[in-house]
């Protein structure tokens, strides 16, 4: 494995426990982000991406078990 390898399967593992700790369904969440990110202006107003933190009430209220 890569280190390029190694930190992106890091940054999906931590991911995956981030959701789990907050009672969301992680693929539901996986096919929220990237549904709905590539078409939101992050980059111009990076505090967008607080909606969908794990433990937003966005997140939360469509992705939770």
């Amino acid at each position: 494995m890569s280190e390029a390898g190694a930190k992106a399967n890091a940054i999906c593992l931590s991911l995956a426990e981030t959701a789990k700790a907050n009672g969301i369904d992680f693929y539901q969440y996986l096919v929220k982000l990237m549904t709905e990110l590539p078409n939101v202006p992050f980059h111009q107003q990076p505090e967008i991406l607080h909606n969908y933190m794990p433990w937003s009430e966005n997140i939360q209220a469509t992705c939770a078990k």
